[in-house]
């Protein structure tokens, strides 16, 4: 070979090697927006599922509150079923009954199944005759005079009994208060 055909090949591969060395700086020139385009598709991406898992979660949950609030009392109304099931009962031999005792006693037994019943509940009644007036828990319908004088300021009569669910007020005893 000539020197003129070892330049010639010598010329070609330095143009080979520039030409990859400019395709490689093109390439390389063009790869961070690449790379950032693919970031934001990813980042797009992950935004879109994270808004729609987020999105199901609100749904499912407003479902699940409204199906809470329709059932709420469900438990309750099951434990009362056999609470109206013992009334029935005592109405029908009340009206056959010749002895008033059995009947009386039939009731009472019915009051203390329905107390437990609510207890289990975690509904308590307040005992509040006796009690310093506190409106906290109590509403005074009336005042009348004290007894005694130790019990001014305090309970005298209950109209309505109030009731506590889990250490609250849940409904307030309406009272007569001593003056």
């Amino acid at each position: 070979m000539s020197k003129k055909e070892q330049l010639s090949e010598e010329e070609m591969e330095n143009s080979t090697e520039q030409t990859t060395d400019e395709q490689e700086s093109q390439v390389t020139e063009i790869d961070p927006i690449e790379v950032a385009q693919k970031e934001a598709a990813d980042w797009k991406d992950k935004y879109t599922r994270l808004y729609a898992e987020f999105d199901n979660f609100r749904k499912r949950t407003s479902k699940e509150r409204v199906d809470l609030i329709k059932n709420a009392g469900k438990d309750v109304l099951v434990d009362l079923l056999p609470l109206i099931d013992d009334f029935d009962r005592a109405v029908n031999a009340a009206n056959s009954a010749e002895n008033i005792d059995g009947v009386i006693e039939g009731y009472a037994l019915i009051q203390q199944k329905f107390y437990k019943s609510l207890e289990s509940k975690g509904v308590k009644p307040m005992n509040s005759i006796g009690e310093a007036f506190d409106v906290e828990f109590h509403e005074a319908i009336t005042k009348i005079p004290a007894p005694s004088e130790d019990m001014q300021g305090k309970v005298v009569d209950v109209i309505e009994k109030g009731y506590f669910m889990n250490d609250q007020v849940l409904r307030y005893a309406k009272v007569v208060v001593g003056q």
